[in-house]
């Protein structure tokens, strides 16, 4: 694959989510660094799916990935990434005893996923689709994307 290129601005959102995404994990690994109790960041994974992961998921499946072929081997592959991942948070939410483990692993499969969509698949789609659907694909984002806005007052990846 040659030089990354420059992310059409129908994608612009969608980045500026998988940072909050990468933020996310970063906050996980530094409560599970501290000693945080698993129950803390267990809290704020609930609230940052129900609020940004989970829309964000909406989003890509109803608005983005349906520009591509529903056979397209990228599709296909980040769709299966997102069924994992909601399985995941399942298996969190569902955690009664100590979950560092499986947020150890949720932090990895959400950090690999996010670079899979930034470096291949969004990639993929700037090559594959035409300028006209990508700007109806911005059309699309920019009516129903919200940003980021959170006020979470338990900061335990700083304490």
């Amino acid at each position: 694959m040659g030089k990354p290129l420059k992310r059409h601005p129908a994608l612009v959102p969608l980045s500026k989510d998988h940072h909050f995404g990468l933020l996310l994990v970063w906050k996980i690994r530094m409560g599970l660094k501290r000693n945080t109790e698993t129950r803390r960041i267990l809290r704020y994974l609930e609230y940052f799916y129900q609020h940004h992961l989970e829309p964000h998921f909406q989003l890509e499946e109803q608005y983005v990935f349906s520009f591509l072929a529903k056979n397209d081997l990228m599709r296909k592959e980040v769709e299966k990434q997102h069924a994992d991942l909601r399985l995941l948070v399942g298996k969190l939410l569902a955690q009664e005893d100590d979950a560092r483990e499986l947020l150890e692993e949720f932090a990895g499969v959400l950090e690999a996923h996010i670079r899979f969509e930034e470096r291949k698949l969004f990639q993929h789609m700037q090559l594959e689709l035409t300028e006209d659907e990508l700007l109806e694909m911005k059309d699309r984002v920019d009516q129903i994307h919200e940003g980021t806005d959170e006020n979470w007052q338990d900061q335990f990846w700083v304490k």
